[in-house]
């Protein structure tokens, strides 16, 4: 698998998928020892890119029983919501169906430690093929939805229907309702987002060492 980190391990890989430049370069820069083979993906922006990434990701030999995470920046959309606050996912949605998420639990309290004093929320995670300003988020909102973003539930549904597997959603609010972003890494909350975002690497290790243990 194409950017391999961390040394051979246990059969079962782990795919990291995520859209943008900025959030390949956090994720790639962050540090932590992985449980087995570990790849970063970029994708590209949208759904349709993340669908046909994540099929070729998956189709190369020895990652066709990956565990997948789908991670980068989010639009929060619940009110309270600051930058660099974590999103985890219950389930992410969008018209394409509606993905459960693994190990939820595992991963909040991964990530309480990796990156002490963030706040974590957890709750659906809807996607959309744009991106969602204004009234939009306040009837994304309405339908139960605690973030957006434009690959999250694309890189999901497309990871299960190509094999029973570990699935994840984690994002970094990079704006929220209060606190609208206009261009990342030129305020503030974008340059929280980023090293929010660079800190969650063991967190993602961890989830995938625990998925790995048996099960008593």
């Amino acid at each position: 698998m194409g950017d391999a980190q961390g040394s051979p391990g246990p059969v079962t890989p782990l795919l990291i998928a995520c859209a943008l430049g900025i959030e390949h370069l956090a994720l790639r820069s962050g540090r932590g020892g992985g449980a087995g083979p570990v790849t970063v993906i970029r994708t590209g922006m949208g759904p349709k890119a993340a669908e046909s990434a994540v099929l070729r990701a998956l189709g190369r030999d020895g990652a066709g029983g990956a565990a997948v995470i789908a991670s980068g920046f989010c639009a929060g959309l619940a009110p309270g919501m600051h930058p660099g606050d974590l999103v985890v996912a219950e389930e992410t949605r969008d018209p394409g169906g509606t993905t459960a998420c693994t190990g939820v639990g595992l991963l909040v309290d991964a990530l309480a430690k990796a990156v002490p004093g963030r706040k974590v929320h957890t709750g659906p995670l809807t996607g959309s093929d744009h991106v969602v300003r204004g009234p939009e988020r306040a009837a994304l909102r309405a339908t139960g939805a605690i973030a957006v973003d434009m690959e999250s539930a694309a890189t999901l549904r497309t990871a299960v229907r190509s094999g029973p597997r570990p699935v994840a959603a984690v994002r970094v609010v990079v704006d929220a309702p209060e606190h609208e972003l206009v261009r990342i890494g030129t305020v503030r909350g974008g340059i929280s987002a980023f090293r929010v975002l660079r800190a969650v690497l063991p967190a993602f290790h961890e989830w995938h060492r625990s998925l790995l243990l048996p099960r008593r």
